[in-house]
């Protein structure tokens, strides 16, 4: 069974280059305290490192 990924968005993208907003828009996220549940896959892990200082991220089974 994959890993599953729960992302909290924990900063604003105010002030924060494009690409950062596009990121955090990309991975379905938007406004501090958003949840989020993703499959974990390298292309997820990418654009997580790109946004980590803005993201809270849990592993979950299942």
């Amino acid at each position: 069974m994959a890993k599953k990924l729960k992302l909290t968005q924990t900063g604003s993208v105010i002030d924060r280059p494009k690409d950062q907003k596009k990121t955090i828009e990309a991975l379905g996220l938007g406004r501090p305290n958003y949840i989020k549940f993703h499959t974990d896959t390298p292309q997820i892990r990418g654009m997580i490192r790109k946004v980590s200082h803005l993201l809270k991220v849990e592993e979950i089974e299942g």
